[in-house]
């Protein structure tokens, strides 16, 4: 049989007749400090949503996000020559004053949306408008934007294509017979880009002719316009006593001594708003004031 299990004696617990046992209590310190973080942490949350629901935030941050990818994307470029994602493409810095040529090419204008665009600093100031070519072409856009154009605030001057292979003169007449120079325009403008078959001297002649008839009768002296190889090839130390305008795309720079030219076509391929094709796009060299001072008196 297994062995008795033995009971250890306990003392018997004496309690004294009334006495109760004292009830253990929890600090109510904790309490407090639960209930006052709980209120800072609400606190806390609704000012944080006041933030990232503000639009004030959200315009900060996307300010933010677009310079740093922008400064992100140019990384390593000429800081000079930026990529303006409105327009499509890279514009110099330099130059505060921007323009745009146009023709029948770019179909109906909506000028008050061309003249509203705008990026950074960036935006359109003038405009160059074909009205004729040769001696019987006239431009069948010609009427609408230089009517509309001005409207909008854009400063506005007509250009001819000229054809060395016809009279100058006869050209320059016709142009003046569709355009009629006011104050305020910029001066008239000739555009020469190739010799058509003839000679450059029978060309240099042609359009000398033209140049000085528009001079004679507007009283204003014409602006040269033409690429810069056609310049180079034909053109240089003739009619220095012309302003130019010189076609040079894709470049930070132009190739051409700062005091011989006055606007430069730097881009054929600029997006406008209130265009549905592809735009030049020109700078020109000087402020405002300078522009300013170009204009037809």
């Amino acid at each position: 049989m297994p062995p008795e299990k033995r009971i250890p004696n306990k003392a018997p617990v004496i309690r004294k007749p009334g006495v109760k046992k004292p009830a253990v209590r929890k600090p109510a310190t904790n309490k407090k400090k639960k209930s006052v973080l709980s209120i800072q942490l609400k606190l806390f949350i609704a000012g944080l949503l006041l933030i990232l629901l503000s639009p004030f935030y959200y315009g900060y941050v996307l300010r933010s996000f677009v310079a740093t990818w922008r400064w992100v994307k140019d990384w390593g470029q000429d800081p000079n020559y930026r990529t303006y994602e409105s327009f499509n493409i890279k514009i110099p810095k330099k130059y505060t004053v921007h323009g745009i040529d146009v023709s029948y090419y770019q179909g109906k204008i909506n000028w008050q949306k061309v003249k509203e665009m705008k990026e950074d600093e960036v935006n359109i100031s003038f405009a160059f408008i074909k009205a004729t070519e040769g001696l019987l072409l006239v431009d069948p856009y010609f009427q609408r934007n230089w009517r509309e154009a001005p409207k909008s605030g854009i400063i506005c001057g007509a250009y001819h294509f000229f054809r060395p292979k016809k009279d100058g003169k006869t050209q320059a007449k016709f142009f003046l017979q569709v355009v009629s120079v006011e104050k305020g325009d910029l001066p008239p403008v000739v555009d020469i880009e190739s010799l058509d078959g003839v000679s450059p001297l029978k060309m240099r002649a042609e359009l000398s002719d033209f140049l000085n008839y528009v001079e004679l009768k507007t009283k204003v002296r014409p602006i040269i316009y033409t690429g810069l190889k056609f310049y180079e090839d034909y053109l240089v130390d003739f009619f220095d006593d012309y302003p130019l305008w010189i076609a040079h795309y894709y470049q930070p720079r132009l190739r051409l001594d700062e005091s011989r030219w006055k606007f430069w076509q730097h881009s054929d391929k600029a997006k406008i708003n209130g265009i549905g094709h592809v735009v030049d796009f020109n700078a020109f060299n000087g402020d405002s004031l300078a522009l300013d001072r170009l204009l037809v008196r």
